[in-house]
């Protein structure tokens, strides 16, 4: 067995380089990309990692100290414990929410004539790369009678007093998830559309032919099985987004926010990291985050490989 197994491995290591030297042409097109890959991605995870099991503060050398971090994390930081669950209700809400929306509103839009989509994309897609979105509803948002929302109130008799919205705790997180919702419709929205226009025709006249009678059949069986692999980008992207909340909170609600109420673990790490220099610990706040990150995409692979079925 062991001859067997020696064998096995020398011919897939010869297969292997064989692989790699018939197509060397394409490996070295790849070798910017993984080289970039590697040191920008790659290295600073694991070095968060291993720093995470450390005491740092950028002056000194890292000291080890093991699990301290994160026994300190879940036992004794009580932010920490805000932070996360802020931003697991952020994810929970928003994620599936912006990309059911990002689909529905591309499914929508490429229904219609070219020139009208392009607008339409360029109408739903501003939000997101606008850079005085955070300014526009700072002035909706503003706590004196000269604020918008406040304003309108006040016309309609239904409030007799303004009210400092994201200085009052319970208002804070309802507008920071409606502000995240509407600045979603960004990279996961025009990989939908760019999905969309890539379907074959006659994929949807080969299922009429197989009793497919309605648009919503054709939506199940061809149109999003068609779209996996713009799906499951979409999927990352907003679960990235989702898990990654902090300049909503920052702009709008300030850090540190009233009670903490707008707290993410990104604002939680940026403090700990950015301003107290306690990089071991903000290490650790990473490696929470980057594991709940992966395990949400484990779980959006696993439901988006049953579509169509």
């Amino acid at each position: 067995m062991k001859k067997m197994d020696v064998l096995l491995n020398r011919n897939y290591e010869w297969s292997l380089y064989n692989r790699i030297r018939r197509n060397k042409a394409c490996y070295l097109m790849l070798a910017p990309y993984f080289i970039l890959f590697f040191l920008f991605t790659v290295l600073p995870v694991l070095s968060s990692i291993f720093l995470s099991f450390t005491t740092f503060n950028v002056l000194e050398p890292p000291v080890f100290t093991g699990w301290d971090n994160y026994i300190r994390l879940f036992l004794d930081d009580d932010i920490f414990k805000i932070a996360i669950k802020n931003t697991l209700v952020f994810a929970v809400i928003t994620g599936p929410i912006s990309y059911f929306m990002c689909l529905l509103f591309a499914w929508i839009i490429n229904e219609f004539k070219p020139r009208v989509r392009s607008i339409l994309t360029l109408i739903f897609y501003a939000p997101s790369i606008s850079g005085n979105a955070y300014l526009v509803w700072n002035l909706i948002l503003r706590g004196d009678r000269y604020g918008l929302l406040n304003g309108w109130l006040m016309d309609l008799n239904l409030i007799t007093q303004p009210i400092v919205w994201m200085k009052t705790e319970k208002y804070v997180m309802l507008f920071l998830i409606i502000v995240q919702l509407w600045l979603s419709l960004g990279t996961g929205f025009l990989t939908f559309i760019a999905g969309l226009q890539t379907i074959d025709r006659s994929l949807y006249e080969a299922a009429a032919v197989d009793g497919v009678k309605n648009r919503w059949q054709e939506l199940w069986y061809v149109t999003l099985p068609s779209m996996r692999p713009q799906l499951m980008f979409g999927a990352v992207m907003q679960i990235t987004q989702s898990f990654a909340i902090a300049d909503v909170s920052i702009n709008l609600a300030g850090n540190p926010s009233v009670n903490y109420a707008g707290a993410t673990i990104v604002t939680h790490l940026m403090d700990t990291g950015s301003i107290r220099y306690e990089m071991g610990y903000a290490s650790a706040i990473a490696t929470i985050l980057f594991l709940l990150m992966v395990g949400t995409n484990k779980l959006a692979q696993r439901i988006l490989r049953k579509v169509g079925e």
